[in-house]
């Protein structure tokens, strides 16, 4: 039976562009068997999108959020549909 895969949709607002929060998000990922992405978004947020074992994704998640504390004011996740095949961690522009 194949392990059951979580994806979650996470907006980070705040002071999170400019400052390598995305590099740092995708470096943190290198820990976790996550895959996903993250890009900035027009609105001056960050949108990131992170796939796997649900508590692999919760633990990268929390992760994000301890380490880059410092930028972040706003938080928001919801759950996604998983997508198939996807592998690694990548920042889009």
């Amino acid at each position: 039976m194949p392990a059951v895969q979580m994806r979650l949709g996470i907006r980070f607002s705040g002071r999170v562009q400019g400052v390598g929060f995305r590099a740092s998000s995708q470096w943190i990922a290198r820990e976790f068997p996550v895959s996903g992405w993250v890009r900035n978004e027009p609105d001056g947020s960050v949108w990131m999108e992170a796939q796997g074992d649900p508590g692999e994704v919760e633990r990268f998640v929390s992760a994000v959020r301890d380490r880059l504390a410092r930028g972040i004011t706003g938080f928001d996740s919801r759950p996604l549909d998983p997508v198939d095949d996807e592998t690694g961690f990548e920042i889009r522009r």
